[in-house]
């Protein structure tokens, strides 16, 4: 009896006190931090948005979110063009006996560290490293070109990861798609690419987008592999923000300049949230 009056609150209550202190009270603190001001050594407490009008009035601030933007944009593209055939093979072409080690293989680069993969593409792309050192070998290249520590190199490596995350949210929307879709498109006169462009591409978007929106997220605010593969040539945002943090450190600015990364990615779930809701439907 005493558990029906409290209804399900013994369940919920622990994870509403996680998501409390984790995420909710250091999401406040943060906000309020950004409208302090950090006057020489000195922390200002007064409330203001000095920081907000500095990001947007400082051309290396501004330019920081347009190259997250642009680097994010472009890995999300890569991503989703590379993955969608390679999905496409795993669950059409490749039989279905062999599909979960395919799987298994495809997921491979999810087990090793994030930081070796960086440094593994670094050792790669390096003036010494492993295509220049063949190129060179094979005489079409008298000098070493430059590919490490560039926006070329950072979404290399940022592909490698999420290729294999968009492929295994396309793969799962393609298996759910009944056969029916297809034999009922080819008895209306459908060729295969047409199939494909009115029937399937339509009903596997949710996939994508979800695939896509994870790309987005986990890409935009990642430090380690635009620091270790970009190096300083593009300064993205996360590295606008541990700076602000190593060098004065000035805490008010970086928590602004994290606030702004948050309402970014807001906006990218706002412009996803059709999709997502059909993919949880």
């Amino acid at each position: 009896m005493r558990g029906r009056r409290l209804g399900p609150w013994p369940f919920i209550a622990p994870a509403l006190a996680y998501t409390a202190l984790f995420f909710a009270i250091p999401f406040v603190v943060m906000a309020v931090v950004s409208l302090w001001t950090l006057s020489g050594t000195a922390l200002d407490m007064t409330p203001g948005f000095g920081n907000y009008i500095r990001f947007f009035t400082t051309e290396s601030f501004f330019k920081a979110i347009r190259n997250s933007l642009e680097v994010t944009a472009l890995v999300t593209i890569v991503s989703v063009v590379l993955a969608y055939p390679m999905a496409w093979i795993l669950a059409e072409k490749v039989p279905v006996r062999w599909q979960r080690m395919a799987l298994i293989l495809a997921i491979l680069p999810f087990w090793t560290s994030y930081v070796v993969r960086s440094y593994a593409w670094l050792l790669v792309l390096a003036e010494k490293g492993v295509i220049n050192s063949w190129l060179m070998g094979l005489g079409l290249l008298n000098e070493p070109v430059q590919m490490a520590n560039t926006r070329f190199a950072t979404v290399l490596g940022f592909a490698h990861f999420f290729v294999m995350l968009l492929t295994l949210t396309i793969y799962a929307n393609l298996k759910q798609l009944s056969p029916n879709y297809r034999r009922a498109a080819a008895d209306l006169g459908a060729n295969g690419i047409q199939t494909f462009i009115h029937v399937i591409l339509p009903l596997t978007l949710p996939g994508i987008m979800v695939g896509a929106f994870l790309t987005f997220v986990l890409a935009i605010g990642d430090y380690i592999t635009p620091q270790i593969l970009g190096g300083s040539n593009e300064l993205l945002m996360p590295q606008l923000i541990m700076l602000q943090i190593l060098r004065k450190p000035d805490f008010p600015m970086a928590s602004a300049l994290s606030i702004i990364l948050m309402i970014v990615v807001s906006i990218a779930y706002l412009a996803c949230a059709r999709w997502l809701k059909l993919e949880r439907a």
